[in-house]
């Protein structure tokens, strides 16, 4: 079958470099419409993206990584930008994820550099095109409705009865109060081991489009206990400690905001995000027909599991999860 974007994002690839020998590979994409394609011009890696207009604005994209390039933090060089046409011409941060290079040697060390570069994330709240959006409750009550919309409803065929929709309701309203009380700031929204790059002279950061002013453990969470990987409490801990210490340093966190309430807004945080994160790997399989992320889902609902039942108050909705959930999850 004929790709015509495709044709036409190799004739104005051609254009933007000057020649008319460009050849286009497919780098693996995202959980979007966008795709990625790498070139070499000259010995010279570049990286094209479609970005079809009718399912992608490339405007945030573009504002927050000139945002991000004032701000010191190393993303893709914008070489060209057709907003019109949806096309864009970067520089080439390679392949390296930084989940291929993580192992119990190199985590803490790893971790730690990446968890450096969040205060300058932080710091950004606006761009070029005025204040990043606000991560408020309207948005976190929407990110949490891919839980029961797409997990349970359509991926497991659970219908909540009035009881159960009732705890989930609790569950959320605590968990967004949780987000709204801590310190906001600049969220880059989906920071971790498969958006990071391991560049030569450092960590590389991709896919920060969807960035928005929020809560400042949010980026934390989604490195520490991301999806794709898991590490011990004792480790996570550890870390989240550290970086405790550097935002107190970095008068990003008022020094009277104590341990146990850091960990907690942390790990609530963290039940918030995995939530939203279940329910969208059940969307891109239904919806898009994307099954590389179902993978996912169990590890991704066991943290819900585990760290609600560390906290009284959501522990009926983590015994619910394991019982209702998991248990149907594992069966397949």
């Amino acid at each position: 079958m004929t790709d015509l974007r495709l044709d036409l994002l190799e004739k104005w690839a051609n254009e933007q470099l000057d020649t008319q020998d460009i050849s286009l590979s497919p780098v693996s994409g995202d959980a979007s419409f966008r795709r990625y394609f790498r070139c070499q011009v000259n010995q010279q890696s570049y990286i094209v993206v479609d970005a079809p207009p009718t399912h992608e604005d490339s405007r945030p994209f573009v504002a927050i990584a000139e945002a991000y390039l004032k701000a010191g933090i190393k993303v893709p060089e914008l070489i060209s930008v057709d907003l019109e046409q949806g096309m864009m011409l970067l520089s080439d941060f390679g392949d390296t994820l930084l989940l291929s290079e993580l192992n119990e040697q190199t985590a803490g060390f790893l971790y730690s550099h990446a968890l450096q570069l969040l205060p300058q994330v932080i710091r950004v709240t606006e761009t070029a095109e005025g204040q990043l959006p606000p991560f408020d409750e309207a948005l976190l009550a929407r990110e949490m409705a891919l839980f029961p919309d797409w997990l349970l409803n359509k991926h497991l065929g659970i219908s909540l009865d009035d009881e159960e929709r009732d705890l989930v309701d609790e569950a959320f309203a605590l968990l967004i109060e949780n987000s709204l009380q801590q310190p906001q700031g600049g969220v880059h929204r989906d920071y971790h081991s498969r958006n990071l790059m391991v560049c030569e002279d450092g960590l590389g950061v991709i896919d920060f489009q969807d960035a928005v002013v929020g809560p400042v453990t949010y980026d934390a969470v989604s490195l520490l206990r991301d999806c794709y990987v898991r590490w011990p409490d004792a480790l996570v801990y550890e870390l989240l400690a550290r970086w405790q210490d550097l935002l107190v340093a970095e008068e990003l966190l008022a020094p009277e905001i104590d341990e146990d309430t850091f960990r907690r807004w942390f790990d609530l945080m963290g039940v918030q995000r995995h939530l939203k994160a279940a329910g969208i790997f059940a969307r891109l399989y239904h919806r898009d027909g994307k099954d590389g992320y179902l993978p996912d889902v169990p590890r991704t609902v066991q943290y819900i599991v585990d760290i609600a039942g560390c906290y009284p108050e959501l522990s009926e909705f983590a015994n619910w999860v394991e019982q209702r959930v998991l248990s149907e999850l594992n069966k397949s």
